[in-house]
């Protein structure tokens, strides 16, 4: 069974940049779609990210683009989440998960099987 753990959360200023890391174990992911989703308070998970197995094709939801990059190292068995100008809106705890399917066109929580605790991202104005 693969474990997901989510790191490199935290506090900072509107403009500034955090990376996440997710880190799995239990067996290797380097053959699945992976996801980043956030869910902030109150509100609905909702899909942030994806990428397909190769890296090569990658899909983010619209209020993203331009600002986040995800990415893959599947010799280390991480994906990662480059956030850049971040803005308050982006509060939120972010989740990695592990898509059932090989291909990246995959954006409903209910099309993801494993999934991590979370990490806490706060942006302040």
């Amino acid at each position: 069974q693969v474990q997901l753990v989510e790191s490199g959360g935290g506090l900072v200023q509107a403009g500034g940049s955090l990376r996440l890391s997710c880190a799995a174990s239990g067996r290797t992911f380097s053959n699945s779609t992976m996801g980043w989703f956030r869910q902030a308070p109150g509100k609905e998970r909702r899909f942030v990210a994806t990428i397909n197995w190769s890296g090569g094709t990658t899909y983010y939801t619209t209020s993203v683009k331009g600002r986040f990059t995800i990415s893959r190292d599947n010799a280390k068995n991480t994906v990662y989440l480059q956030m850049n100008s971040l803005k308050p809106e982006d509060t939120a705890v972010y989740f990695c998960a592990e898509c059932r399917y090989s291909t990246a066109e995959h954006y409903h929580t209910d099309e993801y099987d494993y999934w991590g605790q979370g990490t806490q991202v706060t942006v302040s104005s």
